[in-house]
């Protein structure tokens, strides 16, 4: 498997993942799914998310994720999945009100917005549930407990 992970840091933050590791969690949500590809992920501070989720979701406030899919036109042969988006301050503030490791949920913020990447969604009840139940079993591959989990 061949993919590329092109990270921008648009934050100040010392406490961010490393290339690496963002690299891992891509790696496991795209194995056995998505031989070959690309995609972007931005991090960004509460302002640029809250204009993106207002812009393209009608909602005015930060979000933990957003996913950017790029349709590929068939006759042109490119890998690019599309762009992540990850709202350093919402995923810190998030780990810590569920009680979780800050590294554990910013694996899962990357797996869940990879899978939307490759066509996967959570719109409604059924789909949600398969989605999660992938989100589980990759997470667990990287030693990462169950997200939904309600400690």
């Amino acid at each position: 498997m061949s993919n590329f992970v092109d990270l921008q840091v648009e934050i100040d933050d010392n406490d961010l993942p490393d290339e690496a590791q963002f690299n891992q969690w891509v790696e496991a949500a795209l194995t056995g799914r998505k031989d070959e590809a690309e995609l972007c992920i931005r991090l960004v501070d509460p302002e640029e998310s809250r204009e993106l989720n207002h812009q393209y979701r009608g909602k005015d406030k930060p979000t933990n994720v957003l996913s950017f899919p790029f349709e590929v036109p068939d006759d042109i042969p490119l890998n690019l999945l599309g762009d992540l988006v990850i709202c350093a301050n919402v995923v810190r503030q998030e780990a810590e009100e569920q009680h979780k490791p800050l590294h554990n949920h910013w694996a899962h913020m990357v797996v869940h917005g990879t899978l939307h990447l490759i066509g996967y969604d959570h719109i409604n009840d059924e789909d949600a549930e398969k989605m999660e139940q992938l989100e589980r079993e990759i997470l667990a591959q990287l030693s990462i407990p169950d997200p939904y989990k309600e400690i």
